[in-house]
Formats: C-alpha cells, sequence, structure tokens
C-alpha cells in the first residue's frame, strides 16, 4: 500500500482479491439487488430491507444520470458524521469506481433518503487529508471499508455530503 494510503491497517495480502471474471456477474447482482433494495425501501417508508448483511443501516441515495440526465437511485450504508452524511465508493474494493460515483462527481445535488425522511444534499469529494481523518469514523461505522482499500490499488473515494 503506497505511503499515502498508510492509515489502511489491513494488508494485501490478507484480503482476498475478487478475480476479474467475477467482477462483472458481481456488479450485475448488486444492480438488481439494489433495484429491489430502493423498491421495498421506499415503500415500506424505510422499515423493510433497511439493513445489509450484518445489520449495518442502509440510506437511499438519489442522484441525476450524468449521461441519460434520469432520477438515478441506489442503497448505501448509512454513515452519519454529525449533520452530514458520508458516502463511500467502494464496490467491494473492486478494480473500478462504482456507476454512481461518476453521477454525483458529474451533478453533485442529490437527496439522502433515512426511514421515511429525505433530504437533499451537495456531495464534495474528501480531500486525502480529510479522507485520511474521517477513515476511523468510517471504520467505526463500516470495519470492512479498511479491506475493501487494501484489496485494491485504487484510492476509494469517499464524498461528503451538506445539507442543501
Amino acid at each position: 500500500m503506497s505511503d499515502k494510503l498508510d492509515y489502511v491497517k489491513t494488508r494485501r495480502e490478507d484480503v482476498d482479491e475478487i478475480p476479474l471474471k467475477w467482477q462483472r456477474l458481481i456488479q450485475r447482482v448488486m444492480k438488481h439487488y439494489t433495484r429491489f433494495n430502493v423498491w421495498v425501501y421506499k415503500k415500506s417508508n424505510g422499515r423493510l430491507l433497511k439493513n445489509f448483511p450484518g445489520g449495518y443501516p442502509i440510506c437511499i441515495v438519489g442522484m441525476t444520470g450524468r449521461k441519460s440526465g434520469e432520477r438515478r437511485e441506489i442503497a448505501l450504508i448509512h454513515l452519519p458524521w454529525g449533520d452530514k452524511k458520508l458516502l463511500v465508493a467502494s464496490q467491494g474494493g473492486m478494480e473500478k469506481h462504482p456507476q454512481w460515483y461518476f453521477n454525483i462527481a458529474a451533478n453533485p445535488e442529490i437527496d439522502i433518503m433515512v426511514g421515511g425522511d429525505q433530504r437533499s444534499y451537495v456531495a464534495s469529494q474528501a480531500s486525502d487529508d480529510e479522507k485520511r481523518e474521517l477513515w476511523p469514523h468510517l471504520l467505526s461505522l463500516y470495519p470492512d471499508f479498511d479491506e475493501y482499500q487494501a484489496r485494491t490499488d485504487r484510492d476509494i473515494p469517499v464524498f461528503i455530503c451538506c445539507e442543501n
């Protein structure tokens, strides 16, 4: 791991890699499952399918597609940070950023639904120093982020979302 990411405590050799041949299938499964998850979560006002495996709470992030201009929604782990929200484009430590990352980078005005409460936010990508400072907090909410960062050579982006 580069010196830049010396805050990542998991070593690459201690993490199972995701073979490239499986990444496309995993992405397809994740895409279909998240659509179902978003639908159930919204229909139940956040009462059903409100946690990822392991009991981690989720939120629904709404954004504008960078190419289509259409509304897109995805279920992500809910990462509160004071009155802000954090989004981590980890995709399990796969070699490419998730598609939603590019949408938010292009159109940072988003909304986040937690339970039945939906609010507007503006997302900005955390700098290297901000990510370093946020890392312990992120791991306190979802420890697997450390493993995901160790698995990939890409610097996993983090967004800081401030209420609009």
